[in-house]
C-alpha cells in the first residue's frame, strides 16, 4: 500500500525493543461528510482499530466500523487508499518503540445502521458517531485535540481536504 506520511516523533532509540501494530480506518463519505468518532470533549477520530490475529484487514474495517459506529460497511466497495507509519516511544510502557501502520480504506455503507459496541476506554471519553466536514475536523482537533490519534486523523483528513489524496 502507498505510503502517505509518516509521523516521527524522533523520541526512540534504535536499541529499544519494538512493539509494532497494524491498525485500519475507514473513510466514508456521504454529502461532503465523512463518518467520524467524536469524543465528549470533541476530538474527532476516524473508525477503525487493530487487526486482530487471523483477521484479513477487510475483516477487521467492517468489525471496526460496525463496533464504532454502528455502520455497516459494504465489502464490495472497499478500496485502498494507503498508510500512515506513526513511530514513537510507546506511551504506555516507557523504554519501548512503537511502530504503527495505519491503513486507510475508502468505503461505504448501507443505510441501516445497527447498535454500536465501544470499548469501554471509548465510553469513557464519550465516544459518539458523527458526521463531519473536513474544515470542522481539523479546526476542532487543532484546537482540542490531545489524543495521538488525533495527529494522525488531522493529517490525513488534511491530506483529504487540500487533494493531495486520490479516492
Amino acid at each position: 500500500m502507498k505510503r502517505l506520511l509518516t509521523l516521527d516523533s524522533q523520541n526512540y532509540t534504535d536499541e529499544m525493543p519494538v512493539f509494532e501494530k497494524h491498525t485500519v480506518r475507514a473513510v466514508i463519505i456521504r454529502d461532503g461528510l465523512i463518518a467520524m468518532q467524536q469524543s465528549g470533549t470533541g476530538e474527532y477520530k476516524i473508525p477503525g482499530g487493530g487487526v486482530e490475529n487471523g483477521e484479513s484487514r477487510e475483516e477487521t474495517l467492517i468489525r471496526e466500523v460496525r463496533e464504532e459506529t454502528g455502520l455497516l460497511v459494504m465489502p464490495e466497495t472497499i478500496k485502498e487508499i494507503g498508510e500512515i507509519l506513526e513511530l514513537r516511544e510507546d506511551l504506555f510502557t516507557p523504554g519501548i518503540k512503537y511502530i504503527c501502520h495505519s491503513y486507510f480504506y475508502l468505503c461505504d455503507a448501507r443505510e441501516e445502521t445497527v447498535e454500536t459496541e465501544m470499548t469501554e476506554s471509548e465510553i469513557m471519553k464519550g465516544f459518539h458517531p458523527v458526521w463531519a466536514s473536513f474544515e470542522e475536523i481539523v479546526r476542532t482537533n487543532e484546537k482540542v485535540g490531545q489524543a495521538v490519534c488525533s495527529e494522525r486523523d488531522t493529517s490525513f483528513i488534511r491530506l483529504l481536504k487540500e487533494g493531495l489524496v486520490d479516492l
